[in-house]
């Protein structure tokens, strides 16, 4: 019996490029190597900061 397979490729791939994106930013600020590790971590939580500050300016 086959499985369907979902697929969600572009919102995999979007998450992904903005990985990337948020990982070279905040490693690329930081002033040591734990800040780097802290940038990194920042980078994979990014929609979150996202969200929050589309959220703020909504209610202002």
């Amino acid at each position: 019996m086959k499985e369907k397979i979902k697929q969600n490729a572009p919102h995999s791939a979007v998450y992904g490029l903005g990985l990337i994106g948020a990982a070279v930013y905040y490693i690329s600020i930081a002033t040591g190597f734990w800040m780097g590790v802290l940038g990194f971590l920042k980078a994979l939580v990014w929609p979150a900061f996202l969200v929050y500050e589309v959220l703020k300016a909504l209610h202002t």
